[in-house]
This record gives C-alpha cells, structure tokens and sequence, in this order.
C-alpha cells in the first residue's frame, strides 16, 4: 500500500518560511495527484492546494495564494509545499494526501483521497 511521509514542521517565526515535504514510500507517485491540507485545533480540515499527477494542473485556496506554492519532483517520489510570509493562523498539522489520477486531474476534496501521511505540525510564533 502507498505510504506517505511528512517532514519539515517546526516552530517557526511570523514572517518566516518553511518547505513540507511529502515522500511517498514503496510506490511511485507519477500516477498520482496529490493534496496539501491542514487542521488547526477546534477547526475542519482545510485545503490547501493539489498538483497533478504530472505536475501540470494546480489549484491553491485563494486566501493562500501567493504565499504558498505546491511542487513535485516525480523522479524523488516527493511532493513539497513552500510556505511563505507564514502567519499565525497558518499553525496546524499539515497533511498530503494522494489520489490515483493518470488523467491529469487536480482534485480538490479531501474525501477524494485515497493515502494520507500522519501529518507535521507547523507553529508560527513569536
């Protein structure tokens, strides 16, 4: 069974930058689009962003748009999310999640994924 990894969480400052990875295990994601979310406490998964299987179709939530960008690199079997400009809402644990997609499609709703990592948590504090 696919099995993916976050890394790269921690306590960061406002202002400040990370990159989440997502490295998937035991299978090739060429085949796979793949979604960032995050749960921050008392609150609903939230979507962050997906990318094609391919890496030529990608969607963001448009209060996060211009601060966080999704990226792959297919031939590492890993999928990043630099954050930028973090603030403090932006702390939650932040998950990815993959969906068989060969067909180039960027799903957006979490119930349309298949694998998820356990998670990295992300603080932005002072």
């Amino acid at each position: 069974q696919l099995q993916l990894a976050e890394s790269g969480g921690g306590l960061v400052q406002p202002g400040g930058s990370l990159r989440l990875s997502c490295a998937a295990s035991g299978f090739t994601l060429d085949y796979y689009a793949v979604g960032w979310f995050r749960q921050a406490p008392g609150k609903d998964r939230e979507g962050i962003s997906c990318i094609s299987n391919s890496g030529g179709d990608s969607n963001y939530a448009d209060s996060l748009k211009g601060r966080f960008t999704i990226s792959r690199d297919n031939p590492k079997n890993t999928v990043y999310l630099q954050m930028n400009s973090l603030k403090p809402e932006d702390t939650a644990v932040y998950y990815c999640a993959a969906r068989f997609a060969p067909d180039g499609s960027c799903p957006w709703s979490a119930e349309e994924y298949d694998y998820w990592g356990q998670g990295t948590q992300v603080t932005v504090s002072s």
